[in-house]
């Protein structure tokens, strides 16, 4: 959530960040709100004042032996008025808060002003390459080799879901395993294992609600909220914390299924695992101080992709421009993975800055010193990695002429098994 205070001061900037955020947020509520707000103040200090000289007139005559019923009567209407504006001001302040929940946070200066995801420059490319004899989607190479079964996932769940089958499900397990073993040895990180379903505050304290209600899945009956991310129990696992100074950065890490509607995917690939109401990720989560978040945001992306180093898949760092960066987000590095049976670049990694933005809709914050006003903490996450489209991509850059699909070496340990041979 922006700052209340800077949306005052900085109209015409908030105004152009939604622009170029390619969001629809209004401003027009929000200004007729606060001067509505500001008149309401102002009454009310006023009638506030007039209400306090009148009670030492009313002390004077009473002092005096004098009959003050006429100004005790007056006070009254007075008091009453004061109430009446301060409930008028209550239900304005909360349209002010309704209205700036559905503002997007502000971009950093460094992100590229663009429209969509076709205006995001490539930072860098990692690895090779390379030509495959034996070219085949994962759909076809898994249903080869009798690891997913996506018919029996639609039969019983519907379209968007899938079965992992004997050392399919041995390579799932190895690849989360894995990669958390990873980022807790080698990165640093504290693992969370965090509940799967969610109140509302947590979904509102990392940027999903309100503005992205229809994404998820809700529980109605519990007001629950299947997670989209462990981003959100994570990220919330300090709500309302005032974090130590010598802590930060802290970083914690944690793995869960994913579980999303897709509602605006339609026309997108939607097939085989390209894109699934429920996958499995291995999320980092980091709580920064101010001064150091940019510089955490790129340790954060070479963590994401050390595990695609280990693995030995070509990738490359996009830097989202201003129109394909999130609601919450102030800058995002995304990860691609080139799949070879698709020929082409998949999304496995966001790594995102917020700022100060979910850490303020959160109240997490730290003290520089004992004696110090507290301060908002900047958060940053990144996926480290999601597996769906991951292990999509391990079978059609390690798939072998006869059909077969070697195991990356760094997971062989994890698995028990060195290849995945036809059945």
């Amino acid at each position: 959530m922006l700052d209340l205070k800077f949306i005052r001061e900085n109209i015409e900037l908030v105004k152009e960040n939604i622009k170029n955020k390619n969001e629809k947020s209004d401003l027009g509520e929000f200004l007729e709100l606060e001067e509505k707000r500001r008149v309401i103040i102002k009454d009310v200090e006023k009638l506030k004042n007039d209400r306090n000289n009148a009670s030492k007139e009313i002390a004077l005559l009473k002092k005096e032996g004098k009959d003050a019923n006429e100004f005790i009567n007056e006070m009254k209407v007075v008091s009453d008025k004061i109430k009446e504006l301060d409930d008028e001001l209550k239900i304005v302040e909360e349209k002010i808060f309704s209205t700036i929940s559905y503002l997007p946070n502000m971009l950093h200066e460094s992100v590229p002003i663009g429209r969509s995801a076709e205006d995001n420059p490539v930072i860098r490319e990692v690895g090779v390459i390379k030509e495959q004899k034996y070219k085949a989607n994962h759909i076809e190479i898994s249903k080869n080799l009798g690891i997913l079964d996506f018919e029996r996932g639609a039969k019983v769940s519907g379209s968007g879901f899938a079965f992992y089958v004997g050392k399919g499900a041995a390579l799932e397990r190895a690849l989360i395993r894995f990669m958390l073993d990873y980022h807790i040895e080698k990165h640093g990180y504290t693992e969370i294992w965090s509940p799967f379903m969610v109140n509302a505050d947590s979904m509102f304290g990392t940027g999903q609600l309100p503005k992205m209600a229809n994404d998820m899945y809700y529980m109605n009956e519990d007001d629950m909220y299947l997670i989209p991310t462990a981003e959100v129990p994570l990220t919330n696992y300090h709500r309302e914390d005032l974090l130590k100074i010598e802590d930060l950065p802290k970083k914690i890490c944690g793995y869960s299924p994913c579980f999303r509607r897709e509602s605006g995917s339609y026309g997108k690939d939607v097939h085989g695992f390209l894109r699934v109401h429920q996958f499995n990720k291995v999320e980092m989560v980091n709580f920064s101080l101010p001064e150091n978040s940019y510089n955490q945001l790129e340790i954060l992306v070479g963590e994401a992709e050390d595990i695609l180093k280990a693995l030995e898949i070509p990738y490359r760092v996009i830097l989202l421009c201003s129109g394909d960066t999130s609601f919450s987000s102030a800058k995002t590095y995304d990860l691609e993975i080139w799949a070879a049976g698709e020929q082409k670049w998949l999304e496995v990694s966001s790594c995102s800055n917020f700022g100060d933005f979910q850490a303020r809709r959160s109240n997490i914050r730290f003290k520089r010193t004992p004696n110090s006003k507290p301060e908002f903490v900047h958060t940053l996450n990144g996926s480290g990695l999601a597996t769906s489209r991951l292990y999509a991509t391990i079978l059609e850059n390690y798939v072998q002429e006869d059909g077969s699909v070697l195991i990356p070496e760094a997971l062989r340990d994890y698995c028990k098994f060195d290849k995945i041979n036809n059945i």
